[in-house]
């Protein structure tokens, strides 16, 4: 009995030791086959913006095949789900925006998967504050003229926005409720069709990205009124922060994020971070922060899961208040 527990012992610290030597051959060798990438949208989208560039480099530097994967559906649930379900060797990555992972646990009665248990967060790639903008039929040029026109029309003003439950959605929500305003949001399928009713004239106001808007406030078919990012937009120098205006509590980006699934070990965690942000200095990438007005962040994995655990808890009180559900 004795020899037999011995043997046991023996081989169960065998084990141990070998598991631990092959999480280390582990980050070692990545990557010595195909990463897929998944975005968890359409082709074409904004965490498009983000995910091509990084794949390319990381590519380029690492001299193995990143591809670019899109799954879309479910507001990012789908794809990101698949991610959660895959092995945690750095084969499978996710690149998203905010919405599946701080959004829609709030949104959804029921998720697919748990952000917060099921993936890794690797590291914050970019973030892109938001505009609010106008039809220039609006008789208002600043926060303050804005919020005035809004109350003197007894809430009859509307805002449109991407859909419901995206970050345009509810940092209307988070504007209203902090400005104490009577507005209704109007969604819209997706960024494009809100922004031509906007134009058009048909909506006075919506929140969008830099990169959604930026073409038609240069032309001066839109009007910006405040960006919702902690410092001005060198796309827009002249436009004031909502915290200028005197609304510090609207501070709202689209980010984008990396993540793994869950249980990444360690040593291969710390060499993904640090090749995506080596990729992320690299020309093509610092060239697509540039176009669209975008913040480089290149965080470590610790402070990427601090600020997605922030995150997760502002906009579940937003999404409480709003009432907003896709359900």
């Amino acid at each position: 009995m004795q020899i037999h527990f011995t043997r046991v012992v023996r081989n169960l610290i065998g084990f141990v030791l070998g598991a631990g030597i092959c999480a280390a051959c582990l980050a070692q060798t990545w990557p010595n086959k195909t990463v897929t990438v998944v975005v968890p949208w359409p082709p074409g989208g904004p965490s498009d913006t983000a995910a091509r560039p990084l794949a390319k480099a990381m590519s380029e530097s690492l001299g193995q095949t990143f591809l670019v994967d899109n799954k879309g559906g479910a507001g990012g649930n789908i794809g990101s789900a698949q991610v959660a379900k895959a092995a945690p060797d750095g084969y499978t990555l996710l690149i998203t925006s905010s919405a599946p992972i701080v959004i829609n646990p709030s949104l959804y009665k029921s998720m697919p998967f748990d952000p917060d248990k099921d993936l890794t967060p690797i590291t914050n790639l970019i973030r892109v504050p938001l505009v609010l903008a106008v039809n220039p039929s609006v008789p208002a040029r600043n926060l303050k003229e804005l919020i005035a026109y809004i109350r003197a029309q007894n809430g009859k003003i509307v805002y449109a926005s991407a859909g419901n439950g995206t970050p345009q959605h509810l940092t209307g929500e988070l504007f209203k409720s902090i400005a104490k305003l009577d507005i209704t949001h109007v969604p819209y399928k997706g960024s494009a069709p809100a922004i031509a009713d906007l134009l058009g004239g048909h909506v006075p106001m919506m929140f969008d990205s830099t990169v959604a808007v930026t073409p038609h406030i240069k032309s001066g078919k839109l009007r910006a009124i405040a960006v919702s990012g902690a410092k001005r937009s060198p796309l827009f120098p002249d436009v004031p922060t909502f915290g200028e205006s005197g609304f510090a509590a609207v501070e709202s980006y689209a980010w984008y994020g990396l993540f793994g699934p869950a249980n990444m070990p360690k040593d291969l965690l710390a060499k993904v971070n640090a090749e995506a942000v080596k990729a992320m200095k690299q020309h093509d990438f610092q060239k697509t922060l540039a176009d669209t007005g975008s913040e480089y962040v290149g965080s470590s994995p610790e402070q990427f899961q601090a600020f997605v655990k922030d995150e997760s808890q502002k906009w579940a009180r937003v999404v409480k208040a709003s009432g907003a559900t896709v359900d």
